[in-house]
């Protein structure tokens, strides 16, 4: 982080100094051997102080430096040595101004400066000759700085753009999270009012066989209470990512082939490849010991994952890649891997810009603390490792892919 002092860096307050005390040092070193003397040494004095604000007021520095030449050349005084503040300030209005044109003015005073100091202190007769002299520094400063001022305001925009491509990704991230986490809230409600449903549906049950089969009621009780710890959970998860609801206007519009109210299971996944394959892909599905019943807020989480992964499989892989999904319970949590060889036939256009699946499939994940990694493989194609800790064991932070 740089430091500041009075508004500007202390590293290009010490460049000013650096250059403004050679000028000051020369104009009095030579007061009393140079013409003019101490008088002349005072107008090298106040060029220098002048070139400390050449940054912040190049117009004004260039304007009091070159009262102050046409003052020392006016009364006689033959170019001095601290004259240089005078390229240093026409240097620092090309490449500061805010504008170009005062850039040209300051360079046409500087040449009409040049000629009235060749006319003014050279020999009668040979004056052009000084003044050419004159004229090609003044023109090769200029020059200079007009070529440093166009890659100033080059890296100025590039580092403008940047800054803006950052602020725009960071705005799409956020409205990706947010949107993201209002589906996730509707769909947790939806799981959560289906969970009470069965509560009040055993509850009643169990009312109306209380008397004459205690041991139904019995089991009646039993699932309720094991679905309200459930929904329980449901309803802590749910807070957590509940966001304000979604006007029927602004609400996404919803495939015909999965409607509003359905709640995808883990049993339907290998319809879900299915069409993956018609579509292409090559899938293999490998399921392991799954603990029964699962949370159906978890199914439906798994369900999301597999979808958004071979979905991104077949954007940006394309046709016939092989894909292999591994839904396996260890050590307490579902793991799911979705990996592809990266061998498909490229897609027939380019993959659309723009998707927020990875920051989708994150937010799903960190719903249950558990742990989501996605990237290259050595061997080719993509990895996606998601672990999903059941209801009763502990989670983990989100790994940031």
């Amino acid at each position: 982080m740089k430091t500041m002092v009075f508004g500007h860096p202390v590293r290009s307050i010490a460049f000013d100094l650096a250059v403004a005390a050679p000028v000051i040092l020369v104009s009095t070193a030579g007061a009393r051997a140079q013409p003019g003397g101490w008088w002349a040494a005072a107008i090298g004095m106040a060029m220098g102080l002048a070139l400390l604000a050449r940054r912040a007021r190049p117009v004004t520095v260039t304007a009091v430096v070159a009262v102050l030449g046409f003052v020392q050349v006016a009364l006689g005084w033959a170019p001095l040595p601290y004259d240089v503040a005078v390229l240093i300030a026409l240097y620092s209005v090309v490449k500061y101004a805010d504008r170009l044109q005062a850039g040209v003015v300051a360079g046409l005073v500087a040449a009409v400066g040049a000629v009235f100091a060749a006319v003014r202190t050279s020999t009668p007769g040979i004056w052009y000759f000084t003044a050419v002299f004159y004229l090609l520094i003044t023109g090769a400063v200029w020059l200079f700085a007009l070529n440093v001022r166009t890659r100033r305001l080059y890296v100025l925009s590039l580092e403008e753009r940047a800054a803006t491509l950052e602020r725009e990704r960071e705005a799409e991230a956020r409205a990706a999270v947010a949107e993201e986490r209002t589906r996730i809230a509707r769909e947790l409600h939806d799981v959560v009012a289906h969970s009470m449903a069965v509560m009040i549906a055993q509850a009643d049950g169990a009312r109306y066989v209380l008397d004459s089969s205690p041991e139904t009621a019995r089991e009646a009780v039993r699932t309720v209470a094991d679905t309200g710890r459930r929904a329980l959970d449901d309803m802590r998860r749910l807070v957590g990512v509940l966001r304000e609801p979604q006007s029927p206007a602004e609400s996404p519009a919803v495939s015909t082939a999965e409607p509003a109210h359905r709640r995808p299971v883990v049993a339907e996944l290998p319809a879900l490849l299915d069409r993956f394959r018609e579509a292409g892909l090559k899938v293999r599905y490998t399921v392991g010991d799954l603990p029964t019943p699962l949370p159906p807020a978890l199914e439906l989480t798994v369900y999301r994952l597999v979808q958004e992964a071979l979905t991104n499989a077949l954007k940006h892989t394309g046709p016939g890649a092989q894909v292999q999904v591994e839904l396996t319970c260890t050590a307490g949590a579902l793991a799911l891997r979705v990996t592809d060889d990266g061998q498909g036939r490229p897609p027939a256009g380019p993959a659309p810009s723009g998707g927020h699946g990875l920051v989708g499939m994150r937010e799903r994940v960190s719903v249950y603390d558990g742990t989501l990694t996605a990237g290259p493989r050595l061997a080719g194609g993509w990895q996606v490792l998601a672990r999903l800790p059941l209801p009763s064991s502990p989670g983990a932070e989100v790994i940031a892919a």
